[in-house]
Order: C-alpha cells, then sequence, then structure tokens
C-alpha cells in the first residue's frame, strides 16, 4: 500500500517536473534560435535511461495512445485559428499538396532508404511513408505568431492539418502488405477513399452540431464550454475512427467550422485550447523524447545515414513534390521555395514510426531511430530557419494583429447581451470617423478600444482609425445590424471610380 502511494506521489513530482521545464524552456527557445519543440525532445531524452536514468519509458504503445491524443488537441487548436476566408483560395494546392505530395515525397525518400538503409523495398516504402508528411503540431507551433504571408502560411497550415489521413493510410497500409502479403491493394486504395470521405462528412456534420449545441445550451459555468468544446473534438474522433474515416482530417474539420461560427464564450474556448494544445505538445515531444535512446539513435553509423536521407528529403525529395503537386496553380518560385522548405517532420512520423514497433516488423528500431533523427533535423534545421527564409524570399505579411492584452471576453449566454470583438479593416466606412457621428444601434457601448496594444478609454471624441480592436456591449436582437455598420466599405470619390474602371 505504501509502495503503491509512494510510486504515485514520485509519478505526480515527476510529471510536475516535466511540465515546468517544458514550459521554462518556451521562454528560452526564441533567444536560442531553437524552436520549442526540440527543446521538449531533448529534456525527454535528457531524462531518459540513457543520460541522468531519472524515467525508464520504452513503451511504443502508450506513446502512441498518448500522441493520437495529443494530436487530436492541437489539431482542434489550429482549426479554430484557421479563419474560411484565407482557407478558400489555397484549398486545391493544400489539398494537392496533402496527397499527391505526399505520395511523391514518400516515392523519393523510399529509393533513396532502400539503398542507403539496406532495407527491403517493402520496408523502405514504409519509412518512405512515415517521414512523407508535413506535420501539423510542427508547423502550427513553429508558425504561430510569425508574420508569413498569408498565402504561403495558410497553405502550408491546411496542407499540414489534413495531410495526416494519407501518411496514416500508406503506413498501415504497407504494414498490412508486409505482414499479410495476400491483402488486395483495389480495397486498401477504396478504403483510403471511404476513410477521407468519411473524415470530411462526419466533421463537418460534427462541427454543425457542435456549434449548436454551443449556442442553445445554457450550461451552469462559463468555463464548462471550453471542456464542452473539447468534448465535441474527441467525440468527432471517436466516431469516425469507429466508423473507420479519418478521424484526425473530421477534428480538422470540426474546428473550422467552430472557428469560423459566431458561438458563445468563443474567447473562453479559444485560450483554453490554446493552453491545452501546449501542454499536450509538452507532453507529447517529452514523451517521444524518452521513447528514443540516444545510444542508439546517435551512433555514427545511424548518424551519417540520417543526415544524407535528411538533406535527400528537404533538399530533393519535398521540393520535387511541392512542384509536381502545384502545377499551373499560379505560386510563384518564391513561394514554391518557401513550401519546399517549410515542409517541416514533427510528431506524426514518430508516432507512425511506433506502428512499425507493434507491428514487430523487421528492422522497425532502425527505422524508429532513423525516424527520431530526421525528425529533430528538420525541427533543428527547418525550423529555426523559416522565418528568415520567409523573409529572404519577400514573403513575410505585415505583424500579425493578435491582440497582447487580459480583457476577458464573455457571452452573456443567459442576458439579452453580447460582447462583440471586431478588428476595424483599412477601408470600413467608420475610419476616421468620430464615435458620436457614427449610428451605432441604440444601446450599444463601446466599452474598450485596443490599439497599437494599447488600451484606449473610448469617449464621444474618440476617432475610428484601422486596425483597432473595438470591444462593444449589444442587444442580440441588434448583432446584426451593427455587424453590417462596422463592414460597411467606403465608398470611393467619382473620379477615383472612373480612374479605377480605365
Amino acid at each position: 500500500m505504501f509502495e503503491d502511494i509512494l510510486h504515485t506521489d514520485t509519478f505526480i513530482l515527476l510529471t510536475a517536473i516535466l511540465f515546468i521545464v517544458g514550459v521554462l524552456t518556451t521562454k528560452f527557445s526564441d533567444r536560442l534560435g531553437v524552436p520549442s519543440l526540440v527543446l521538449f525532445m531533448a529534456v525527454g531524452m535528457i531524462m531518459g535511461s540513457d543520460v541522468l536514468n531519472i524515467i525508464y519509458f520504452d513503451n511504443a504503445s502508450t506513446a502512441q495512445m498518448i500522441g493520437i491524443f495529443a494530436l487530436i488537441i492541437i489539431l482542434f487548436e489550429g482549426g479554430l485559428q484557421t479563419k474560411w476566408n484565407k482557407l478558400r483560395p489555397v484549398i486545391m494546392p493544400s489539398l494537392s499538396l496533402a496527397t499527391v505530395g505526399v505520395i511523391l515525397t514518400s516515392g523519393i525518400v523510399a529509393v533513396f532508404a532502400k539503398f542507403i538503409l539496406g532495407l527491403g523495398w517493402m520496408e523502405a516504402a514504409l519509412f518512405g511513408a512515415i517521414v512523407g508528411s508535413t506535420d501539423a503540431a510542427a508547423v502550427f507551433a513553429v508558425l504561430k505568431g510569425q508574420n508569413i504571408n498569408d498565402r504561403v502560411g495558410t497553405t502550408l497550415e491546411a496542407e499540414s492539418g489534413s495531410n495526416d489521413p494519407m501518411a496514416v493510410f500508406l503506413t498501415i497500409a504497407l504494414i498490412e502488405l508486409i505482414t499479410l502479403p495476400d491483402t488486395n491493394i483495389l480495397t486498401l486504395i477504396g478504403s483510403f477513399f471511404v476513410q477521407m470521405g468519411l473524415g470530411l462528412l462526419l466533421g463537418y456534420l460534427f462541427g454543425k452540431l457542435s456549434v449548436a449545441a454551443l449556442n442553445r445550451i445554457n450550461l451552469d459555468s462559463s468555463g464548462l464550454y471550453p471542456l464542452f468544446a473539447i468534448s465535441f473534438a474527441l467525440l468527432t474522433y471517436g466516431v469516425t475512427a469507429f466508423m473507420n474515416g479519418s478521424g484526425l482530417l473530421a477534428v480538422y474539420v470540426l474546428a473550422i467550422i467552430i472557428g469560423n461560427q459566431e458561438i458563445a464564450y468563443r474567447h473562453s474556448i479559444s485560450r483554453f485550447s490554446e493552453g491545452f494544445a501546449w501542454m499536450m505538445q509538452i507532453l507529447m515531444f517529452v514523451i517521444l523524447g524518452l521513447l528514443a535512446f540516444p545510444a542508439e539513435v546517435f551512433t555514427w553509423d545511424n548518424t551519417w545515414k540520417s543526415i544524407l536521407i535528411s538533406a535527400i528529403l528537404m533538399l530533393f525529395a519535398r521540393p520535387i513534390a511541392v512542384y509536381l503537386s502545384t502545377l499551373k496553380m499560379n505560386y510563384t518560385y518564391k513561394e514554391l521555395a518557401f513550401l519546399s522548405w517549410a515542409g517541416l517532420k514533427g510528431a506524426v512520423p514518430i508516432v507512425l514510426a511506433t506502428f512499425p514497433l507493434l507491428a514487430n516488423i523487421e528492422n522497425s528500431h532502425l527505422i524508429f531511430n532513423v525516424v527520431f533523427f530526421v525528425v529533430l533535423t528538420s525541427c533543428l534545421i527547418q525550423g529555426s530557419t523559416i522565418t528568415n527564409v520567409a523573409e529572404k524570399l519577400n514573403l513575410t505579411g505585415p505583424k500579425k494583429s493578435t491582440p497582447i492584452h487580459s480583457i476577458e471576453l464573455v457571452s452573456l449566454q443567459k442576458a439579452s447581451a453580447e460582447m462583440i470583438e471586431y478588428e476595424m479593416e483599412d477601408d470600413a466606412a467608420i475610419i476616421g470617423k468620430q464615435l458620436v457621428n457614427i449610428p451605432f444601434p441604440e444601446g450599444s457601448l463601446i466599452n474598450a478600444i485596443i490599439r497599437d496594444d494599447k488600451l484606449i478609454t473610448p469617449t464621444g471624441n474618440t476617432v475610428i482609425h484601422a486596425g483597432d480592436f473595438l470591444y462593444i456591449l449589444t442587444s442580440k436582437k441588434d448583432k446584426e445590424k451593427l455587424k453590417q455598420l462596422l463592414k460597411e466599405k467606403r465608398q470611393l470619390p467619382a473620379e477615383e471610380v472612373n480612374e479605377s474602371s480605365l
């Protein structure tokens, strides 16, 4: 009995230490010029049996379960931040990169892995499938807060959020072909389209259901709404996976729908999801770091082979796949160069590398060790230079306009009023006008304005500027009228209209 309690106390203590160290590493990652993901993995490796010998962990099944759970939360948070108006123009290239691009990358890498690693053709193809996709966790983490051009940034995020089904399908299909040689290939191909179709359909349906539930069900505590939203993400994955669909794709679609609808307690849900995603990201990469044994990963034989494969992946396979899968889609050479360089590898390849371990595939430990090294190299080299590359290619946009202040917005679910946040666009009709001269709906009240990250207390003489964040308390019946006023565009003078038509 005492030993059980001692074991539990030790586990809680170690968990606390891991999270504190993980959070603190994010503080130093920017100063060191190293993505926090690399530091998370380093924490796991250092605390593992090969270095400090504090924690011994070699359970691939547990690592896989934690990894998939973490990916659900990370994809959900990433989807909430994806704006439909930016996503719509890049859907086709993103889907092409997520399918054709993954197949091409996997195939090219497989050819080189066959000869460099000395694998059989099927094992080499399996290795290529594992490292062929762009990782959502890595991309969302590295791009968060960066001022990357909207078009290429959204393309990359959409690709990474939707290419997991292809990577998972290829990995599982190849494992089946290796372990069950009589497997029908046409049946496997058909199952892929079923998985994608179910993922899209159920993600859409559960998205609509969750929006309706969040807006119509009055819960006793505002803190329950973020938990309610996360529960829908987990439910969506579970039901879709149970029906042999792509659960990860369904979660991403669900999150995009929720993130682009008017929902109660939007900001509470967003902040909770962001914090939860960080927690799961720290846990996942620390666990994956623990699963890797440095004495095996960093042997000279494994190191030079992994570096060579990483170079082929970053400089040859990914660029070819990006170019061919985006033909005639009007991307410039600079944009293609950035998309090629930004094909980050992260948690998904390492999680997928546990599948061969659990299936007892020959050379599965070699595959895992090389995959881990490739991911480490990608995060370290590509992740730390992605912003610099964007700047060199002139693909940086205006500074991200996410306000960094502590005003708490609350949807007054049980009242007939609601607090609205709105960012003023450059061409809005009310730009340059004083509040007293703007015909707001009766009873609507501007509580605060955030301008250049500073709080401005509004008065009747306050002039609206482009980029201002307005916080307006209004009645629900006047909400649509208020939104129409805020979105109304400025009319051009007659001479400018004539000039623009010439």
